[in-house]
């Protein structure tokens, strides 16, 4: 009888075994034990430190280390950042994610331009990991084309056609403009997004669309494309692209005699200080999420701080990044005050998404809440170019 009843009691327990199981038993792992006191979180930072886009990647790598930094400073929590050069490519992004994910990280700041974080924002998605970019403007970044938002995934920075769109009001009410034309990359995913927005909102407005050019990734030489703009003689010029576009396009529209105005988005920021002549850009202006000129105390240490690092001026992709690494700090704290989930785990992750979302802060680049997309609340800048420096023209609300 005892060997029957030894017997039961033995099966009795598996069966209890199997029902914790199959209701998705409490995984141990993901609690802190008690008495423990969490020392250090691990992050991710995914972007291009090398290839085409490399400034924009250094800026924001740059900005968020500062900020890393500052906080760790003080003592107590520890966040220590792993970082993964994805070379602006959207393959090498998603082995860059994978690497990151397999080290156990409990966030990531990343990516940096629109193509490679869409390439990856899927399988963070899946994975539930907590990420915010500084710089990926494209609209599908936290919203897919069917209209599903990545609820994980969040931005520090402008969405596209938010600044397409004040553009083609710029050009409407600050510069009376009849015509404008465009020169677009028809291969990176940020430029068309601009085309897009900018060219519809410029049409609503009443504005003549008299010309639209567009141009591979690499090209180095425009004045063919200008060529045809200046014989329609536009008001304006819309160049939505980066430094290494912009950098071009300003001598070369100069070269081929083209008497417009050149507009720009965000990926214009820093311009002026890759050229060793930037006369050609004077009477431009572009939007952008930063001015170094705000007389704000906040703004003001973060730039000294910048410049007492790197001898330079911090652009609008440092700052944006800055406060990128504040909200997901701030995000991190809550979480670990809040919660007895252990940093890595799914439940943290859960708990940090939901406290990115409620983010609700004064960062360099402004006041900081999100809307129901994950996109940012904030006002805008126009940045005017003139004696090849920029200076700051109004806000954009």
């Amino acid at each position: 009888m005892k060997k029957f009843r030894i017997l039961a009691l033995v099966v009795a327990m598996l069966m209890v075994a199997v029902l914790f199981v199959g209701c998705g038993g409490v995984d141990e792992d993901q609690y802190f034990a008690e008495g423990e006191v969490v020392t250090e979180v691990t992050i991710g930072w995914l972007g291009p430190l090398t290839g085409g886009v490399a400034q924009f990647g250094e800026a924001v790598n740059r900005g968020v280390q500062l900020y890393i930094d500052q906080f760790n400073a003080q003592g107590g929590l520890q966040i220590n950042m792993i970082e993964f050069d994805d070379e602006g490519v959207a393959t090498t992004a998603i082995t860059g994610y994978n690497w990151l994910f397999d080290q156990g990280v409990t966030a990531i700041i990343g990516g940096v331009t629109s193509g490679p974080t869409m390439a990856v924002v899927p399988f963070g998605f899946e994975d539930n990991m907590p990420m915010i970019t500084a710089s990926a403007t494209h609209l599908n970044v936290t919203v897919s084309e069917e209209g599903h938002v990545f609820t994980n995934m969040f931005r520090s920075c402008f969405i596209d056609p938010f600044q397409g769109q004040k553009m083609a009001e710029f050009a409407n009410d600050d510069l009376n403009a009849t015509t404008a034309a465009i020169l677009f990359s028809n291969e990176i995913a940020y430029s068309i997004g601009l085309m897009e927005a900018f060219r519809d909102r410029a049409e609503e407005l009443g504005i003549e669309i008299v010309a639209i050019e567009n141009f591979p990734d690499d090209t180095v030489d425009f004045r063919s494309q200008l060529t045809n703009i200046s014989r329609v003689n536009p008001d304006v010029l819309f160049v939505p692209g980066y430094i290494r576009h912009v950098a071009l396009v300003g001598p070369q529209a100069a070269e081929v005699g083209l008497d417009t105005v050149l507009l720009g988005a965000d990926g214009w920021a820093g311009t002026v200080d890759f050229l060793d002549d930037a006369s050609s850009l004077n009477g431009a202006f572009f939007l952008t999420g930063f001015s170094s000129e705000v007389d704000d105390p906040l703004v003001q240490d973060f730039i000294a701080s910048y410049q007492a690092r790197h001898g330079n001026m911090p652009n609008m992709f440092a700052a944006q990044a800055y406060d990128a690494a504040k909200i997901l700090v701030a995000a991190i704290i809550a979480t670990i005050e809040n919660t007895d989930y252990r940093p890595g785990s799914d439940s943290f992750r859960t708990a940090l998404i939901a406290n990115i979302a409620a983010t609700n802060m004064t960062g360099v680049t402004g006041e900081i809440t999100f809307d129901r997309y994950n996109n940012p609340q904030k006002t805008a800048v126009i940045l005017g170019v003139e004696n090849g420096a920029e200076f700051f023209h109004r806000y954009i609300y």
